[in-house]
């Protein structure tokens, strides 16, 4: 923690340090003149200086490393006039740095306005992911979760995978699931997945008519080809098991008191989109759930994860996920999440290719408050 507080104030003296190296240089160049004389032809050597502002700075500090660079030739124009020597160097430099200066001036403010965009579009990307991907309950009752969410697009939080934990007095509902493709019509498909199991869990008595709403409304929002494949869990407060529904999605898994191993149903139904090709029909699963026992919901960018030897995440075998006696110390959920995903990255070796969605679910071993209104859920944002 010290070293980080620290790191801010050797970024700005860093920052400070770069934006004076154009006025070293015009300084150097002067110097250089001054004490070599005109024969070593450092006159030139002025237009580095704007051409280097307008490489790290904006168009007014490239004015100001182009205006000093310029005055510099005027002064030794009045030199040569006072020595009887040729003007041809000093206003051939002078017109390169003017030159310089005005294309420098030109590009730094085409930067600027990149960067405005940049952050435009950036700040648009994070409202989507306050709306597409918001804050779970960070405890129901005896049931504590976290989520972490890795985007594989570079300079946005938001992709084509999804979560989404829905708790009313008596149950809890989630799903995790993964839009094929990428872009927009990952992200609208992925949306509509969301928006209407928000709805849905609400109102549907069961899992299978939840699926069906989902179902229908992927039908009608998204194209022929789009398709998302996704898995529903149902918690109760006072039964130690879990209902499951897949749709042509990894199964889950589950670890706590034994090691881990998937558990429910495998990716044999049809994902979301596809229900008219038929196949075998998406039938719940219920499986233990005791307390001690965690379940990981988790996305293909995960446990498809490559390193360069072309070698999947061993996620089932990741020591992360250790069987444990519980939930105090190391087995927070959140560190569980936050370390999984860092177990991920130095896998594959860099930020990943695909994203990456982890829902970590814990069922606490001792015993609990009892389970809240919807109103009074603790959310919890994903982890950075």
């Amino acid at each position: 923690m010290r070293a980080n507080r620290g790191w801010p104030g050797i970024r700005f003296h860093a920052r400070w340090a770069l934006l004076t190296v154009p006025f070293v240089i015009t300084a150097g160049a002067v110097t250089g003149r001054v004490v070599l004389g005109p024969g070593w032809g450092l006159l030139p050597l002025l237009v580095v200086g704007p051409a280097v502002a307008a490489a790290v700075g904006g168009a007014g500090y490239t004015l100001a490393a182009g205006a000093v660079a310029a005055v510099s030739c005027l002064a030794f124009d009045l030199r040569t006039m006072h020595e009887q020597m040729s003007h041809r160097p000093v206003i051939v430099a002078f017109l390169a740095t003017v030159g310089v200066t005005v294309f420098g001036m030109v590009a730094a403010r085409s930067r600027e306005r990149r960067a405005q965009e940049l952050t435009q579009v950036k700040m648009v990307a994070d409202a989507a992911q306050q709306v597409l991907l918001r804050p779970v309950p960070a405890r129901v009752g005896a049931v504590r979760m976290a989520v972490n969410y890795l985007s594989a697009a570079e300079a946005a939080q938001v992709g084509g995978d999804l979560y989404e934990v829905v708790a009313t007095p008596g149950r809890l509902r989630l799903i995790v699931g993964d839009a094929e493709g990428n872009g927009l019509s990952a992200i609208r498909a992925a949306a509509t997945v969301t928006s209407v199991f928000r709805e849905a869990a609400r109102d549907e008595d069961c899992l299978a008519e939840v699926v069906a709403r989902i179902e229908a409304s992927v039908a009608e929002e998204a194209g022929e080809e789009q398709f998302i494949t996704a898995v529903l869990a149902e918690i109760w407060p006072d039964k130690d098991k879990i209902e499951l529904i897949s749709c042509g999605h990894p199964a889950p898994l589950m670890f706590g008191n034994h090691p881990p191993h998937y558990a429910g149903p495998e990716e044999g139904s049809l994902p979301l989109g596809l229900s008219d090709l038929g196949g075998a029909p998406r039938i719940p699963v219920t499986v233990p759930f005791a307390p001690g026992e965690s379940i990981l919901f988790y996305t293909d960018g995960a446990s498809e994860a490559r390193n360069k030897a072309g070698e999947f995440f061993p996620l089932e075998r990741c020591a992360v996920l250790c069987p444990t006696a519980g939930l105090s110390g190391p087995a927070e959920p959140a560190r569980l999440v936050e370390q999984l995903s860092a177990a991920v990255i130095r896998h594959v070796g860099h930020d990943p290719d695909d994203d990456v969605a982890l829902l970590m679910v814990c069922r606490e071993a001792a015993l609990a408050p009892a389970w809240p209104s919807a109103a009074g859920l603790q959310p919890i944002r994903p982890a950075a």
